[in-house]
């Protein structure tokens, strides 16, 4: 009886010591199956990190050839953008220029005052110094461009002035007439037939000298269709206007024009406003064409801004892939190191075996 104990006892320990060494065993090749999956994994994880590394560089390499590329192309861009756009600049600096002289030459014209302290004196004493007192006038009124003194017309005539305004109407002649004789007799009449013949004479004689400026100093095709008498006498003038009305009307058909030293300057006031008024246009000409071109040169630089501003933007969107490219770069590392250090199961987004693994762009 006790020996059938003990041999069961031992049968019972045999049995657990086979069971122990089967279920050891059993451990043993799981962990070898563990340690070859484990060796396996390695060995992937070592040939993806390798190829990586050399995917890695190749990337590198082509993102340095193209940033040397993209500065190369900036600096030429640049370079050429730079010089057009000094050439441009120059330009506009000439166009200034030229705008600044035309402006001088309209604040000149707008500060051209006329004296008027010596054209109303001495009224009635003037006499034989009609030509005198018209060469005052004219030289106080208008500027040396504008007339000129004892010309010569086509016709042999000489006039005592020319007023050379442009066409329409053209050059106005003025003859200064001064009827003194007859203005005295007329001035000193003590009776009747002394002013009757007094009168006759004056009109006789203005008559006469209306006559002679319309044959002389009215040229077809140099002068205009009309010219000026000019009378150096208030008092002749007013006398003129008040008792001889025939006189001044076949003037007008004449197309002589009688003036005084006073309707003389509102006449050549009119002159200079005139030439003031063409001298304007014709500077005014000048610069609307120089503003034009002006506005030309800066279309013309507008678009070439635009140009550099589209290179710009094209190597903003260059700079843009690369970080596109360095953060997948920096998105797989970080996986392998995951990887590396990660639990015993690999997790469900290991990449694909060594040579399926996809390279950056």
């Amino acid at each position: 009886m006790g020996e059938t104990v003990v041999i069961a006892v031992v049968a019972v320990a045999f049995l657990l010591a086979a069971a122990l060494w089967f279920r050891a065993e059993r451990a043993r090749a799981e962990t070898a199956r563990r340690v070859a999956r484990f060796d396996d994994a390695a060995e992937k994880l070592l040939a993806a990190q390798s190829e990586l590394a050399g995917g890695q560089q190749m990337a590198q390499s082509g993102m340095n050839q193209r940033l040397d590329a993209i500065t190369k192309r900036l600096d030429e861009g640049l370079s050429k953008q730079t010089e057009k756009t000094g050439q441009t600049l120059r330009q506009l600096h000439e166009r200034i220029a030229v705008i600044d002289v035309a402006q001088k030459n309209l604040i000149e014209l707008s500060q051209q005052v006329v004296g008027l302290q010596d054209i109303l004196s001495n009224n009635q004493a003037r006499g034989a110094f009609g030509e005198i007192q018209l060469n005052d006038i004219v030289t106080s009124a208008l500027p040396p461009s504008a007339y000129a003194f004892q010309v010569k017309l086509g016709n042999g005539r000489v006039a005592d002035c020319i007023l050379r305004l442009p066409n329409p109407p053209g050059s106005i002649a003025i003859d200064a007439k001064f009827p003194l004789e007859s203005y005295r007799a007329l001035r000193e009449a003590k009776d009747e037939a002394a002013m009757t013949r007094a009168t006759r004479a004056f009109s006789a004689d203005v008559s006469k000298h209306v006559r002679d400026i319309s044959e002389r100093y009215i040229v077809p095709g140099e002068t205009a269709e009309s010219a000026l008498m000019f009378l150096p006498s208030e008092a002749v003038y007013a006398e003129l206007h008040a008792r001889f009305a025939a006189v001044v009307e076949d003037s007008y058909r004449r197309r002589v024009w009688i003036v005084s030293p006073t309707t003389l300057m509102a006449t050549l006031n009119t002159v200079r406003a005139v030439l003031k008024d063409a001298r304007m246009r014709e500077q005014a000409g000048v610069i609307q064409t120089e503003v034009l071109k002006m506005l030309t040169d800066v279309e013309r630089l507008d678009k070439r801004v635009e140009n550099l501003q589209r290179h710009f933007a094209q190597a903003t969107d260059d700079v843009q892939e690369i970080r596109t490219s360095t953060e997948k770069v920096a998105r797989r590392a970080n996986l392998i190191e995951e990887l590396l250090i990660g639990e015993d199961e690999p997790p469900a987004d290991l990449p694909p075996p060594a040579g399926q693994i996809e390279s950056a762009p």
